[in-house]
């Protein structure tokens, strides 16, 4: 007779399986990473180089870094003041546009009422609308009201294309929240601005940090608007990266350094968000 006491043998084996790793698809992967990383490794290497070292007609990766082409781009295109403007338009429509967008998004996902749904698609078609098609309308418009030049005109048109994107996103993380909850927070005394503020806004972080970056990038890295209406004093860093193309010779070094920390600032912006980046792009995937 077996003993009471003794216990079956678990067969572990299973858990000890690893799938072992795919050649094929590591190098493919390794391709990819290349073939991403690269051209930001030789835009930050050739800001770094003198003149005859980007002249070479070999490639040279080793070389004696210099900081001269960044102290050039600061000194004579004013690339400092340019950044500053990029910065204040992109961190101001980022914040306003949050504010702004998540409450709209909240109401559109929570809330029930007459035109809804055109409220709904007017929102998302003033972001399908072309750039170009308005540029003359806001020109006219800047002009009329004596914003021409100013970062205030370029937040405003901002918004117009990143308040929509806001709720286009956090709508849709705003309905997945199960209405129980809201139910269970109005049963202890909660009222709507108190469920959307401690219960919505934190289950949707992920989401809003999508939009965020969205609306980082896009305010960021625009720059018809910001050619047309802007002459010198509210000029953003992509429209001063444009004034080096002009002549016949092309400082490359210095417009590989503007390159460089006109990029900066986005990949610091979404290293710092990325846990929430990829929780917002996977979230709803998995039910």
């Amino acid at each position: 007779m077996k003993s009471e006491n003794s216990t079956p043998k678990v067969n572990n084996e299973h858990l000890r399986y690893r799938p072992k790793p795919n050649i094929g698809h590591l190098l493919v992967l390794l391709l990819i990473i290349v073939f991403c990383v690269f051209p930001f490794y030789w835009m930050i290497a050739t800001s770094l180089k003198n003149q005859q070292d980007i002249l070479s007609p070999t490639p040279k990766f080793l070389f004696s870094p210099t900081l001269e082409n960044y102290q050039r781009a600061v000194s004579k295109f004013d690339v400092a003041l340019s950044l500053e403007n990029s910065l204040i338009v992109a961190v101001t429509t980022t914040l306003l546009s949050l504010l702004l967008g998540t409450p709209a998004a909240y109401a559109i996902a929570r809330f029930e009422f007459k035109g809804k749904k055109d409220l709904w698609f007017w929102f998302i078609t003033n972001r399908m609308l072309s750039p170009i098609v308005l540029a003359l309308p806001f020109f006219i418009l800047a002009r009329n009201l004596k914003l021409l030049d100013s970062q205030v005109v370029l937040i405003l048109i901002y918004l117009t294309f990143n308040v929509p994107i806001v709720i286009w996103i956090c709508a849709d993380q705003f309905r997945n929240i199960p209405k129980e909850l809201d139910e269970a927070a109005t049963l202890e005394g909660y009222n709507s601005f108190s469920i959307f503020w401690r219960i919505g806004l934190p289950l949707v972080a992920p989401g809003i940090a999508v939009s965020a970056i969205f609306s980082f990038i896009f305010s960021w890295n625009e720059l018809l608007y910001a050619l047309v209406l802007t002459r010198k004093y509210a000029q953003t860093a992509p429209v001063v990266a444009t004034s080096f193309m002009s002549g016949y010779e092309l400082p490359w070094g210095q417009i590989m350094a503007t390159g460089t920390m006109i990029a900066l600032p986005v990949i610091i912006f979404s290293i710092i968000v990325s846990r929430q980046l990829v929780g917002g792009l996977t979230m709803g995937a998995i039910k």
